[in-house]
């Protein structure tokens, strides 16, 4: 066989190989997300829960949506202790304790009380967030501009969440499969 008839054997199934890769990336691709699609029913009112826990507070990240940023504090323990909360829109989100204003970036801001404590019985911390002013990374999210430390006192804690806007948003709690429980907060990219 020549070397030239041996080229073009080996071009034709890389040209195939190539030309199947390609049309599958394609049934992968993201599919764009529509207004209607996006639609929610939550509003910009307080959220609520009353139950407080003994359990206490691990973690803070965060997450984006296609239609919704997601914040989540994650709580420690086992049981049916779910811990309550309290998420509101306010005019300045106040520090634990002392009450001082906690600076946000963004148009609107939320407070969120979480009714469980960042420090275990003995008064040592179950979280320390490493920068108080910028807990989580949030650059480049849609709607969420800062997620603030505002402190743990008396059995509950506050993050401060700095918004675009007033936009709709929920709040909930889920179990984890190996005990714990997540507190959610989501916020609308939009009404």
């Amino acid at each position: 066989m020549k070397a030239s008839t041996r080229r073009r054997s080996a071009v034709g199934p890389l040209v195939l190989t190539l030309a199947a890769g390609l049309a599958s990336a394609a049934v992968i691709a993201p599919v764009p997300v529509s207004a209607s699609s996006c639609a929610t029913q939550w509003g910009s009112l307080a959220k609520k829960s009353a139950p407080y826990s003994t359990k206490q507070i691990t973690n803070v990240r965060s997450g984006r949506h296609a239609c919704f940023d997601r914040l989540v504090v994650d709580i420690n323990g086992s049981g049916l202790n779910k811990p309550g909360y309290v998420t509101r829109y306010v005019s300045n989100v106040k520090r634990d304790g002392s009450g001082t204003v906690v600076p946000l970036r963004g148009g609107a801001k939320l407070s969120i009380i979480v009714k469980a404590p960042a420090h275990d019985d003995s008064g040592r911390a179950t979280y320390t967030p490493a920068r108080q002013r910028n807990i989580v990374d949030v650059t480049g999210y849609k709607t969420f501009r800062q997620v603030a430390w505002a402190g743990t006192f008396e059995g509950q804690t506050t993050i401060g969440l700095g918004v675009r806007a007033r936009l709709p948003m929920r709040t909930f709690v889920l179990s984890d499969p190996g005990g714990g429980h997540r507190l959610v907060v989501d916020v609308a990219h939009r009404w």
